[in-house]
């Protein structure tokens, strides 16, 4: 069994991969680990460096092929078959998400269901079926679904995480604002804004 590739690394592949989807568009054929290193934001050793958890999809002097690290990269990420995914919270935020529907579509993803303590409160203009929890766990199991985005209060979201690990969910992507105790094997990618906007906040004072 492989070493599991480091979180900041499989960061960084999904941050190659969508400078590449960008390079494909442009008509690019190659583009040498320079090129790439800098459109993406890094030195070319740590670009190399991650390429390597791909196998050898480079040729000195030519470079790599677009297409080609594309495959790579999404074969290494598992991102060739993207499973299902459900969201939990049709909030303000929950809702904004539902929306975004067709962009996530683009990228491969897609929100089969949203869950909602009142789902009778859905926006009309959200085409994806928004049910009630009492729904989730028969819907998770039945379908096999292994990841959800949870958009529920902070007061709500341990034991809606609870409920989504008993069920089967392996990844969480967290905006409720608090940190979830889970279990290990389970990944949980936390979007807190207010500490994004805190972060930025050190680089302009």
């Amino acid at each position: 069994m492989k070493d599991p590739i480091p979180r900041k690394t499989v960061y960084r592949l999904s941050l190659y991969n969508r400078c590449l989807e960008q390079l494909g568009f442009a008509g690019s054929g190659t583009v040498s680990s320079e090129v790439l290193s800098k459109i993406a934001g890094v030195k070319s050793p740590q670009l190399r460096k991650d390429l390597a958890y791909c196998g050898h999809v480079g040729k000195r002097g030519l470079g790599y092929d677009v297409v080609l690290l594309r495959e790579r990269l999404a074969e290494t990420l598992g991102t060739s078959r993207l499973p299902a995914v459900v969201l939990v919270g049709t909030g303000n935020l929950g809702s904004a998400l539902l929306r975004y529907q067709e962009g996530f579509a683009k990228e491969g993803f897609e929100i089969t269901a949203a869950f909602d303590a009142r789902p009778e409160k859905r926006s009309s203009d959200i085409s994806v079926p928004v049910l009630p929890m009492t729904e989730l766990s028969k819907f998770v199991t039945e379908r096999g679904v292994k990841m959800a985005i949870l958009c529920v209060p902070g007061t709500a979201a341990q034991s809606v995480c609870n409920l989504l690990l008993e069920n089967g969910i392996q990844a969480i992507l967290n905006f409720a604002p608090v940190i979830l105790q889970t279990p290990p094997g389970v990944a949980v990618n936390n979007v807190n804004l207010a500490i994004e906007l805190e972060n930025l906040s050190y680089f302009i004072k």
